[in-house]
């Protein structure tokens, strides 16, 4: 299910927090954070943690359930924090790139990725290595920051409002999940921003309505679904493909 939270007072908890299917970071000195562990911290490790001393967290980091890429910005500190408290089998690495706001330049789930047009060619190659994902250099509604106007889980994904048709339906065949347009915050465009997403949760901005909602958790379908429920589905749809 989708659950309404706020930071500090801000509705653009995807601004200072950063969700995936192994862990979840949230930025330090958050009073309104007891949602995020409410919902998430018997499945998952809830981490408290700036990067660079910022607490935009969610805007300069990109990672799922494989890896973790940090900007070079982020302190030895940050690092060896980070690294400690999620599980060993997720890789923490940190990326020399000009464009280090790299939550807003990458949108990624367990399988694919899309990414900003002009990020180096080293960085695209991190990212497949790292992340163990297909990267795709693409834009959404001509916008070139995809992680900002895009959210993906590998059960779906939502974008920009003003995305047309022919488009969603090009980045749904790259992409191999269903997408919609959406918006959250009562018409916020800025999709990233507003919204963190896994396979069974999603925390969205105190504004987004109960219409927006219903889009968000029809689209990640979120209903009813728990951690294990999608591992065992995951593990069945495994079995049937060998």
């Amino acid at each position: 299910m989708a659950v309404r939270t706020q930071f500090e007072n801000s509705n653009e908890i995807g601004v200072f927090s950063k969700l995936t299917n192994a862990y979840c970071l949230v930025a330090t000195g958050g009073r309104n954070m007891a949602a995020f562990e409410k919902e998430l911290s018997d499945h998952i490790p809830v981490v408290n943690t700036s990067i660079a001393g910022c607490r935009i967290i969610g805007r300069l980091t990109v990672g799922n359930r494989k890896g973790l890429l940090l900007p070079n910005t982020a302190t030895d500190q940050e690092m060896l924090h980070i690294r400690n408290s999620l599980p060993d089998s997720v890789v923490v690495q940190r990326v020399e790139e000009r464009l280090s706001a790299l939550g807003n330049c990458v949108v990624v789930n367990d399988y694919v990725a899309l990414i900003h047009p002009d990020l180096d060619r080293e960085t695209e190659e991190i990212i497949a290595d790292t992340l163990g994902v297909e990267v795709f250099r693409q834009t959404v509604a001509g916008q070139v920051l995809v992680g900002s106007y895009c959210s993906l889980s590998n059960q779906g994904g939502l974008v920009h409002p003003l995305t047309p048709v022919q488009e969603q339906d090009e980045l749904s065949s790259l992409l191999q999940v269903p997408l919609v347009a959406g918006t959250v915050n009562r018409g916020s465009g800025v999709i990233g921003a507003g919204l963190v997403v896994n396979d069974w949760a999603a925390f969205v901005g105190l504004d987004t309505t109960a219409t927006e909602i219903s889009v968000i958790e029809n689209i990640f379908k979120l209903s009813g679904a728990q951690p294990q429920t999608i591992v065992t589905e995951m593990r069945n749809s495994l079995i049937d493909t060998l």
